[in-house]
């Protein structure tokens, strides 16, 4: 998203030269020669970020500075300070000044300040979009803009509304399970069943009672009939998350209810018809897996009608500001806060760790910001130390 740039200072070479070179770049860039001027800009557009000259014909750009922290919206501002005018810049800092540049104004150093404000703007401007949107906050982890996100967003609005089964993959933390959720929110079944289940979390013989259910007597301990969650979800959406932990004589036995469409409950000797919509994950490399024999090839034909990968956070750090934007949004909801945004320097350090939990480790990273944040932005004090260190 372009961002608009108020560029206020009588110079006339260098605002011209300057803004010239900033709108080549992609910023829309407006013009002001004098403290009324800039005034009448704001009042009319809305701006992004403001370059501000300290010095004006008409007084003081610390003026326009205090009079903008008093406004609802409150664009970042870079005050442009004489050489050597250090004090000026200190005071501009402590009146809410975004960053300072001394005179002579070097080209790339704009840029490169501009650039990081930027990633700030582009999180409030996300976090103003968001707070205009009602519901739940599910979405919030397929939000992002670089290609791969951009295409598991198409890929989910495109196959929700179908029955087809879907294998999600991406490694621990980047929401499998949330884009599961979110296809069946968006498919035909939404008003009927969602089950969910971690086949790496119970032994096999609890994952068979779980997911076909069992007969009174069926084994010792079974004292009533139990349905399993294939007939729980009869009309909905079963999730098969961690698929790849499913022992061989399990795959057998899924793969005869993908076929035939009808579950047997265990002790029982009769076929139940279901119909349910499967959906499954895994963080493994399921291709790898049938080479060594231990997931079936037949089944994985049948689970990748339609394949959804997750990347990683670590691969695709521009989505960060937006993923922040969209958890912060969240947890002013959840905690009673009115948080706006992330200082510059907090979001530096957010882009510059590894993430080895990927999204779920940053949305508990921006909840523990958001709980210690007092004010109306998360700063850098705000985050643990682990982030910090750039890990």
């Amino acid at each position: 998203m372009s961002k608009t740039i108020l560029f206020v200072d009588d110079e006339t070479n260098l605002r011209t030269f300057m803004s010239k070179t900033l709108r080549r770049d992609g910023y829309e860039v407006l013009e002001a020669d004098t403290l009324a001027a800039a005034r009448e800009q704001l009042g009319t557009n809305w701006i992004d970020i403001i370059i501000l000259d300290r010095m004006l014909p008409d007084g003081e750009g610390l003026a326009l500075l205090k009079e903008l922290q008093h406004s609802d919206h409150k664009p970042p501002v870079i005050m442009l300070t004489a050489y050597g005018a250090i004090d000026n810049a200190v005071a501009a800092m402590k009146m809410g000044a975004h960053d300072y540049l001394t005179k002579p104004v070097e080209t790339e150093e704009l840029r490169a300040r501009l650039e990081r404000i930027s990633e700030t703007v582009t999180l409030r401007q996300e976090l103003d979009h968001l707070r205009q949107k009602s519901g739940g906050s599910l979405q919030e982890w397929i939000v992002g803009q670089t290609p791969a996100m951009r295409r598991v967003a198409q890929d989910v609005e495109t196959v929700a509304p179908t029955n087809s089964t879907v294998l999600i993959t991406g490694e621990s933390g980047t929401g499998k399970e949330v884009v599961a959720l979110i296809i069946h929110h968006k498919s035909l079944r939404s008003d009927k069943p969602f089950r969910p289940i971690n086949c790496a979390a119970l032994p096999e013989h609890l994952l068979e009672n779980e997911l076909f259910g069992h007969e009174t007597n069926a084994y010792t301990g079974a004292g009533k009939q139990r349905k399993g969650l294939f007939e729980v979800a009869d009309g909905g959406t079963l999730f098969l998350d961690e698929i790849s932990n499913m022992k061989p004589e399990m795959q057998a036995k899924l793969l005869r209810v993908i076929q035939e469409r009808t579950v047997r409950r265990l002790g029982g000797a009769r076929n139940i018809p279901v119909d349910i919509r499967l959906l499954a994950a895994t963080n493994q490399d399921l291709e790898k897996a049938m080479e060594e024999g231990r997931f079936r090839q037949d089944l994985y034909f049948r689970l990748s009608v339609v394949r959804i990968h997750l990347p990683p956070l670590r691969q695709r750090v521009a989505d960060i500001p937006l993923f922040v934007a969209a958890f912060v949004d969240g947890f002013n909801r959840e905690l009673g806060k009115s948080i706006s945004g992330v200082s510059p320097e907090a979001l530096d350090a957010l882009k510059s760790h590894s993430w080895p939990g990927s999204i779920r480790e940053l949305r508990n990273v921006i909840e523990r910001a958001a709980v210690f944040c007092g004010g109306d932005q998360i700063e850098i004090s705000h985050l643990p130390q682990e982030i910090l260190g750039g890990g």
